[in-house]
């Protein structure tokens, strides 16, 4: 689907106007033959809407009346000649422009994979049920998922965001509710979680693998789970059960971590729109560093494992990142890359995410906890982690108009 709209300068309510439909298969030459057929009669444009959908188009025309004596000719001039191009027409006449939109305006992002009838009519039901209008829907994506934008008046974001969150869960579905407004499209800087969201792995296990400690690093992972330890303590408890592993094997677990699905897609698309991105992870620099190297990162920050002759030492050295600490390196960032908080996106799974999620101008949970989903201002339970493109407002044309720039 496609849509475009121009808008003239405000229309008294009482002056008169002519709503001119044309619908057929679509061709080219059908919006320039309209206004070349409308020309002869000395109207101004107030408004234009054009859809195609699967060949089909529907072009709408809100045009000033003629002058006087001459709207029985146009009638007849245009049915003429949509005839002559296998159209039909239909002309509505009223009085002044369409309506105002409601205050409170919102875009509402549905992911589906597939996205059922049965999920469209509830959210379309929903939204009325709030106080919301529907004014315009637009497809962003058919694959991986498929991706439908509404842009809705009439009701404030957050209360919105809240009564369709409920049906999203239940109907199998993602819904985000962000502000409309030129912020969305200003955003420029992009902070994820590293572990189980820009990568498959949780790199700490990665090593523990190769010191043979598997069992006893998911022990202290399950206490801090339950509470019984915070991030600093897990971590340096998780970290010590490493000491004496060679060196070596960060080599060996850079090339074992994998990418999620869709993350180069996600960084490249980004970095070819001009946006920043960054990571921030409790795990260690070592893995890291390399990923801002593969992948053309602007920032990247996280623990670092300290090394002593060869052999890892058990200990960090260091900063310590945690859940308070990520939420201070995206507010580093941003100040960095001279970006407002505002105008930040910031990407992740865990509770150790949240205090960045809240943080950043939109939050995305990722294939996260329900006590991190019901928190974040959107969530995407798909795994290819470049859908989040489409909580942007990037269609899937414009993912793949990026592929064909080159980043300076």
């Amino acid at each position: 689907m496609s849509a475009s709209q121009i808008s003239s300068s405000d229309v008294p309510a009482d002056v008169p106007t002519l709503l001119v439909k044309i619908f057929g298969k679509d061709r080219p030459g059908i919006t320039a033959g309209l206004f070349d057929t409308l020309a002869a009669y000395s109207v101004d444009v107030v408004d234009i809407e054009q859809v195609v959908t699967r060949g089909r188009m529907v072009l709408c025309a809100l045009v000033t009346e003629p002058p006087p004596g001459l709207e029985g000719d146009l009638r007849a001039t245009v049915h003429s000649w949509a005839e002559s191009m296998k159209m039909q027409a239909e002309i509505i006449s009223g009085l002044g422009d369409n309506r105002p939109r409601g205050l409170g305006r919102s875009l509402v992002t549905v992911l589906g994979h597939p996205l059922t009838a049965e999920a469209a009519a509830a959210i379309a039901a929903r939204i009325t049920k709030t106080g919301g209008n529907i004014d315009r829907i637009f497809r962003l994506a058919k694959y991986p998922v498929t991706a439908v934008e509404f842009a809705v008046s009439g009701v404030e974001t957050e209360p919105l965001r809240t009564a369709l969150v409920t049906d999203a869960a239940r109907l199998g579905i993602d819904v985000a509710v962000v502000a409309a407004g030129l912020y969305r499209r200003a955003q420029r800087l992009v902070v994820m979680d590293v572990d189980s969201t820009l990568i498959q792995d949780e790199v700490i296990e990665l090593f523990a693998a190769h010191a043979g400690c598997e069992d006893k690093v998911a022990e202290v992972t399950a206490a801090a789970m339950r509470g019984e330890l915070d991030f600093e303590q897990s971590l340096h408890a998780r970290v010590a059960l490493l000491k004496g592993l060679d060196a070596s094997v960060v080599d060996k677990v850079r090339s074992e971590v994998r990418l999620t699905p869709g993350a180069r897609t996600l960084i490249r698309t980004l970095k070819r729109l001009g946006y920043q991105v960054g990571v921030v992870s409790g795990g260690f620099t070592q893995v890291t560093d390399d990923l801002k190297e593969r992948l053309g990162l602007d920032f990247a920050h996280a623990n670092t494992l300290e090394i002593v002759d060869g052999r890892l030492t058990g200990k960090v050295t260091g900063e310590i990142v945690d859940r308070a600490g990520k939420a201070r390196l995206l507010r580093r960032f941003a100040a960095e890359a001279g970006v407002p908080l505002s105008q930040t996106v910031a990407i992740g799974d865990g509770a150790n995410d949240l205090d960045m999620l809240n943080a950043a101008g939109l939050g995305v949970a990722f294939n996260a906890k329900p006590v991190v989903r019901e928190a974040a201002h959107a969530a995407v339970n798909f795994p290819f982690l470049d859908t989040v493109l489409y909580l942007l407002g990037v269609t899937r044309e414009e993912v793949e108009a990026a592929d064909t720039v080159d980043i300076d």
